[in-house]
């Protein structure tokens, strides 16, 4: 029998580098959406008990597609860092919006490997 990996749990996406000023601007950030996740544990990290945390920087389009995303804290495994990149490369999203209109933005996306069941944060 395979054991069920626990894959990594994403947090609400928290805006990064946006400031609104004095109350004139009406920011909306990006907000996930559930359903299929495409980010994959590497078999052999799962293999090896290996676990971490990436924190991405993710830029999401006016239509909620990610055109770029940074590593900005390493898990300290290329292994792990490179498959939340990947995986993060195919999330969708809510566009964000300022002033009512959808707008591209950057997004923080933290990304959590764990072998063990229900650590971590919740979905």
């Amino acid at each position: 029998m395979t054991p069920i990996r626990t894959l990594l749990l994403l947090l609400p996406v928290a805006l990064s580098g946006l400031v609104a000023c004095g109350g004139e601007t009406d920011i909306e950030q990006p907000i996930p959406l559930y359903g299929e996740n495409p980010i994959e544990y590497p078999l052999d990290l799962w293999d090896e008990g290996v676990e971490g945390s990436t924190l991405l920087r993710v830029r999401v389009s006016e239509v909620g597609e990610v055109d770029s995303v940074e590593v900005t804290e390493s898990s300290g495994h290329a292994g792990l860092d490179s498959a939340a990149v990947n995986g993060a490369r195919q999330l969708r999203f809510q566009p964000g919006r300022k002033n009512g209109k959808r707008v591209r933005m950057w997004a923080t996306l933290p990304v959590h490997f764990s072998t063990r069941p229900g650590s971590g944060a919740e979905r």
